[in-house]
């Protein structure tokens, strides 16, 4: 893959499903999203929101039932499978989850999680039952932490896209003893995406995206508010461009290995879009929900573009 802005995108259009009116519900991606946990809400409904904004048809919150009551009142777009918390088992929540999973075409895991036993517990239990069904995982947010105490967890699995900023970066890197002292350097990102086998999609001042042996930045530019749930919203924009690469009719003119490179990368410049554009209209009063708005313009810009 060259790492020019314009053969990545030209690639990435590739893997866009055209809409079509002979298509049903689901065909353009079913989304699920892992997380919602009585102290956090507004994450795992940023990520669905996001992800049917960008073009997936249907998302689902896969959480706690105190945390479905409120994400229901957010909108009714979303739907809401209250099967984490509680003392069970991982074989348990298992059960519970394999029969939406099966439907699924990705699954983001981490938004609104928690680091609580029970709630790493559920988290745990996504993974394993995602990679015995062989789904796409985007790993954010609280799934990293539990990655930073197990790193076997994803360790060669391929169709896994990790999705960290700063700190979550430097935490996968201590526990994977990689050096990250040089400043601007693609090395870091390189070894851990190479350490695990996975997409490393390193968020920052350049955002850096891996798949252990190329590297490609996004360094487009976004707003200046770093309000919480961005990276929620990047995460469901990247559930939905993974879920693409295994839909799209065309996949096979695309590397496999550079799928989940190509999703990340314009998840990244979706999520900085979107940011751009609310803070250019509400500043320092700019919120993550103000981004939903955005998201399908941000994708008219950089998609429709393209395939015009």
């Amino acid at each position: 893959m060259s790492s020019s802005s314009t053969s990545s995108w030209s690639q990435l259009s590739l893997l866009i499903p055209p809409l079509s009116p002979s298509a049903h519900k689901g065909q353009a991606g079913r989304i699920g999203v892992v997380g919602g946990s009585a102290d956090y809400t507004g994450a795992p409904f940023f990520a669905a929101y996001a992800a049917m904004r960008l073009g997936a048809d249907l998302a689902y919150n896969v959480c706690t039932p105190d945390a479905g009551a409120v994400i229901k009142t957010y909108a009714p777009d979303c739907i809401v499978n209250t099967c984490l918390g509680g003392q069970q088992s991982e074989e348990q929540l298992q059960r519970r989850m394999k029969p939406l999973f099966e439907r699924l075409h990705a699954v983001v895991i981490g938004p609104g999680l928690g680091r609580d036993e029970a709630m790493q517990r559920a988290g745990r239990a996504a993974i394993e039952l995602a990679k015995s069904l062989s789904l796409p995982i985007v790993l954010d947010a609280d799934g990293l932490w539990l990655l930073a105490q197990e790193p076997q967890l994803l360790r060669g699995y391929a169709a896994a896209l990790l999705t960290p900023n700063v700190m979550e970066f430097a935490r996968l890197c201590e526990a994977l003893h990689i050096d990250t002292s040089a400043p601007d350097s693609d090395e870091a990102v390189k070894q851990l995406a190479k350490a695990l086998g996975c997409t490393v999609l390193e968020k920052g001042k350049v955002d850096r995206v891996s798949n252990g042996d190329q590297v490609l930045h996004i360094a487009a530019q976004g707003g200046l508010k770093r309000c919480g749930g961005q990276g929620d919203v990047l995460s469901g924009c990247a559930g939905t461009l993974v879920a693409w690469s295994t839909l799209s009719a065309r996949r096979a003119e695309v590397p496999q290995a550079e799928r989940l490179m190509l999703a990340a990368f314009g998840a990244a410049h979706v999520a900085r879009e979107c940011s751009r554009r609310a803070f250019e209209s509400k500043g320092r009063s700019m919120l993550a929900h103000d981004l939903l708005d955005e998201v399908g313009g941000a994708y008219v810009k950089y998609f429709e573009k393209q395939s015009a």
